[in-house]
C-alpha cells in the first residue's frame, strides 16, 4: 500500500481511545453470548461423545477456533478418512471468511501486518456483522480495530470456556437435551434485528434459497455456498446503494 494513501496514513487513536473502544466492542458482544455459550457446549459435547479421549477433544477444541469445521470434520477424522479429505472439508466450510476478508480491508488494512493475523485468526461471524454495523456508522473512527479486537477476544474467550466445558461435562449431558435447538434460537434473535436492513433482509433471504436448494447436497457443502451467497448478496446491496448515494442529484 503506498505510504500516502489514506488508510495507510489513518491513525488508530490515542491509547485512552482505544482502551475505550476495546471496552466498548467487548459491551457490544454481550448480547451475542447466549448463542455462542449454546454452541460451544455443544460443540464440545459432540466432540467427546463421538468417540475422542479427552486429551484429543481438547486439543481439537484449542488449536481449531470454527465450530463449523470442527462439527463437519469430527465424522471424517472418527471414520480415519484421509486427511486430505478433512482438510479440504474445513477450507470448504470456512470458505465465508474470505468474504469476511474483503468486507473488513478496507477499514483494517492500516493496521499492522501482524495485528491483522491475529485479528484473521480471531474473526468469527457475528464479530464480523456487528463490527460492520458500527463501522457505517463513522467510517474513519480511529480506534475501530479496537472495538473489532474487544469482541473478538471475549468471543474466543467465551468460545472455549464453553467448549471445553462441554467436554469436561459431556458424560453427564444426555444428547436430547436439545442444546442445538437452544444455540439456533438465541441466533434467531441476532438475526431478526439484523433484517431490519435491506443488506442483512436480501442476505438471509438468498442465504435461506440457496441453503434450501443445496439440502441434499454431499459434505454439507450447500451449507457454505448458502454462507458465501448470503454474505456476497449483502455485500453487493450494500455497494450498490453506497454507489447510489453517491450519484449527484439533479
Amino acid at each position: 500500500m503506498p505510504p500516502s494513501s489514506p488508510a495507510a496514513r489513518a491513525p488508530r487513536g490515542t491509547p485512552d481511545e482505544r482502551r475505550a473502544a476495546f471496552r466498548a466492542g467487548a459491551r457490544d458482544y454481550l448480547p451475542v453470548l447466549p448463542a455462542i455459550v449454546a454452541w460451544g457446549v455443544v460443540t464440545g459435547v459432540a466432540l467427546v461423545q463421538s468417540g475422542l479421549t479427552l486429551a484429543q477433544a481438547l486439543g481439537f477444541s484449542a488449536t481449531a477456533f470454527a465450530a463449523s469445521a470442527q462439527l463437519a470434520t469430527l465424522p471424517l477424522i472418527v471414520a480415519g478418512a484421509p486427511l486430505t479429505v478433512i482438510v479440504l472439508t474445513a477450507l470448504m466450510m470456512n470458505l465465508r471468511f474470505v468474504i469476511y476478508s474483503a468486507a473488513l480491508k478496507s477499514s483494517l488494512q492500516h493496521v499492522p501486518f501482524g495485528r491483522r493475523m491475529l485479528y484473521g485468526y480471531l474473526t468469527g461471524d457475528m464479530g464480523v456483522v456487528l463490527y460492520l454495523k458500527r463501522v457505517q456508522q463513522d467510517s474513519a473512527w480511529a480506534p475501530r480495530d479496537a472495538y473489532f479486537y474487544g469482541m473478538a477476544v471475549v468471543n474466543w474467550s467465551v468460545w472455549h470456556a464453553a467448549s471445553f466445558a462441554g467436554i469436561f461435562a459431556a458424560a453427564w449431558i444426555p444428547r436430547d437435551w436439545g442444546l442445538e435447538f437452544a444455540g439456533t434460537v438465541a441466533l434467531l434473535a441476532l438475526l431478526v434485528p439484523l433484517c431490519t436492513q435491506l443488506p442483512g433482509a436480501v442476505a438471509t433471504v438468498v442465504s435461506a434459497a440457496v441453503g434450501y436448494a443445496t439440502l441434499h447436497w454431499p459434505a454439507r457443502l450447500g451449507l457454505v455456498v448458502a454462507l458465501v451467497a448470503g454474505v456476497a448478496s449483502a455485500l453487493l446491496v450494500d455497494r450498490v446503494r453506497d454507489a447510489r448515494r453517491a450519484e449527484p442529484r439533479a
